[in-house]
This record gives C-alpha cells, sequence and structure tokens, in this order.
C-alpha cells in the first residue's frame, strides 16, 4: 500500500476544548449545544479560555476530522494527506505538530497576515458548545496544491476527500481534485456537510457533483439536497437513488450515495438499488459527544474502501468509528482500533 493513500483539501482549525459553566456561556450570550460562527463579541473568548480554564488542543475540522479517523483505521503512517491554510502562529504551530504526531502527512499554506482557525468548545455537563472562528482556514488556494511536492500525493492517491464545507472557500481546487480522479478512475468523494450549503452554494455544488463517486450526508443535509434540486420527493430512498442518477463524467464508476440517520439505518444507493444498513448501537447513557460523528463514520467508511472491501465491510468499519467517537469527549483516539 503506498503513502498518501487518501488526499484530502478542508478547513483546518484548532479545537480548544474546556469544561466550564453556564455563567461563562451567558457571559458570551451562548446557549448550550450549539454550532455557530463566532461573531465579533465572541472573540474574547478563546482567550479567555487559554487564561482561565484548563484546554485541551485538538486538532479539528471536518475533513480533518475525516483524515484522522482514517489514519487510524491505517495505522501506518502517512497513509492520508491533507491540505489547508493556517496563520503563522502558535496555534498552526501546535495544529501541525499534533498532526504530524497522529501519523497523517500535512502541508499548510501558511498565511502571513491571518492567524490559525479556531473552534471553542464548551463543555457543560454532557452539553457541548461550538464556536468556530475560520479565519486563515477561510483563504486556501488551489495554487498551493498544484505546488509539485503537493500535487505529488494527488498522483499517488487511490481516494481523494473533501467536505461540502470547503465550497465556501476553493471550489477550483475541489475541480482540479474531481477532474484528476475522473481523468485517472480514482474515487472522488464528497460530504454535503450543511443543509445552508445546499441552500446557498447551489450553483459550486452542483459544478462539483458531476464528478462525485461517492457522496456522503445525513438525513438533514439530504433533505435539503432534494428541495434545492427540485427533487418532488421527501422519500429518502427515492432521494438516494435521484442524487446517484445525477450527470457525472466517469462513466467507469457509478455513484454511490450514503445518507446516515443518527439511530436510524444508513440508506445506501448503488447500482439502482437502495439497501439499509443497520446502526452499531450504543447506550444512551454510555454517549459522551455527538460532535464529529458523521465525520469519523466517513473516515472509517473512506479508510476500508481504499483495501478494495465491499461496502458492507465500509459500512461496518464506518458504525465502529461512530459508535467510538460518540463515547468520547472531543474527536480523540486513543491505542488501536477494534472493530472486529
Amino acid at each position: 500500500m503506498s503513502e498518501s493513500a487518501i488526499v484530502a483539501i478542508g478547513n483546518p482549525l484548532l479545537d480548544i476544548s474546556a469544561t466550564a459553566t453556564l455563567d461563562f456561556l451567558k457571559k458570551y450570550d451562548l446557549e448550550d449545544n450549539i454550532s455557530i460562527l463566532a461573531e465579533e463579541k465572541h472573540v474574547p473568548m478563546f482567550k479567555d479560555m487559554v487564561d482561565n480554564l484548563k484546554v485541551d488542543y485538538i486538532p479539528g475540522g471536518a475533513t480533518q476530522n475525516t483524515i484522522r479517523m482514517a489514519q487510524w483505521i491505517l495505522g501506518e503512517p502517512k497513509r492520508c494527506a491533507f491540505f489547508g491554510s493556517i496563520g503563522n502562529d502558535k496555534y498552526g504551530t501546535i495544529l501541525k505538530n499534533k498532526m504530524l504526531e497522529f501519523g497523517a502527512h500535512v502541508n499548510y499554506l501558511v498565511n502571513e497576515d491571518i492567524p490559525t482557525g479556531t473552534c471553542a468548545c464548551v463543555l457543560t455537563g454532557n452539553n457541548r458548545s461550538l464556536v468556530a472562528n475560520l479565519a486563515a482556514a477561510n483563504h486556501y488556494k488551489k495554487d498551493h496544491l498544484l505546488q509539485p511536492e503537493n500535487w505529488a500525493h494527488v498522483e499517488l492517491a487511490k481516494l481523494i476527500y473533501v467536505a461540502g464545507f470547503h465550497l465556501t472557500v476553493a471550489t477550483d481546487a475541489m475541480l482540479a481534485l474531481g477532474k484528476h480522479a475522473a481523468e485517472k478512475n480514482k474515487i472522488f468523494s464528497i460530504n454535503l456537510s450543511a443543509p445552508f450549503l445546499c441552500q446557498f452554494f447551489k450553483e459550486q455544488q452542483m459544478s462539483v457533483m458531476p464528478y462525485v463517486d461517492f457522496l456522503f450526508g445525513n438525513e438533514t443535509e439530504f433533505a435539503c439536497y432534494a428541495k434545492e434540486q427540485n427533487m418532488g420527493t421527501e422519500d429518502l430512498k427515492e432521494i438516494a437513488l435521484k442524487a446517484a442518477a445525477f450527470p457525472k463524467e466517469n462513466s467507469k464508476r457509478e455513484r454511490v450515495v450514503v445518507i446516515t440517520q443518527g439511530d436510524l439505518p444508513t440508506i445506501v444507493a448503488k447500482g439502482g438499488k437502495v439497501t439499509e444498513y443497520p446502526i452499531r448501537a450504543v447506550k444512551k447513557e454510555d454517549i459522551v459527544d455527538t460532535n464529529g460523528a458523521g465525520d469519523c463514520y466517513v473516515g472509517g467508511f473512506i479508510s476500508t474502501l481504499i483495501q478494495d472491501k465491499s461496502i458492507e465491510e465500509c459500512i461496518k468499519v464506518a458504525n465502529y468509528c461512530a459508535s467510538y467517537i460518540i463515547q468520547t469527549s472531543g474527536i480523540t483516539m486513543e491505542g488501536k482500533p477494534n472493530f472486529e
């Protein structure tokens, strides 16, 4: 198996995670269990957490979460390569070092003028509030991806993955990857990632879609996607089939659509048929934190897919990864995976 079997671009964030009180949330006009982009009033909170709370630093951002999980499953160093934009600062250094320690290959575009993106993860009991400041992550450039030392990893890759969030940053870079995958008959996979992308970045999303071999998302995202694409149905099985049948550049590969539904079975459309796969159940009392479950599900799936395993086997490992991560605080993996 080659190095850089999986290559991804995305929005690298450093999660600053700490346990706090509800009073801390109120201080910054926040509620528990929210996920928002930082406004000006939230900016001081990041320093407040570092100065006055016990914080953990964890690599974050949807695609980076997926890559970390895929790297954990694959085990061998540098099986996964990740590209994104960070700032020339302390947080950027922490982020890079932690990704390298984890075994992934990273080569970030370093922005001299804008700080590294961060996400405040405030834990209050079993609740988790996320406030993301994208900063440098929002400024990735296709030119960086095309640099010979970076594109060499793309040339090696069996599979390319990008979360939908990158549609707001560098759609041209996603298209470059999609076209390469189609030309070389590699797997190109994306995630719908969020309903707002289906609504407000429809044109960018559909420009990339002809290159997509594996399309991931949850039930809420696909419901929004179906509405925006005028599919005329709310039935998820029909939506999966229609999404799979959209025009495609690489006729050598059929599109596979994977719809997760929380604790309900996963819907997979492939070859004009729909199959449902049960999830790996976790007792309610064992659930610690559901943040990142979808990212890690995809990490398990694609790391198994590149080993030429069946869809059933990919979902088995994906279910393991999602169930593992919701029983931990934050996107943290320890020891070796055991999904047998």
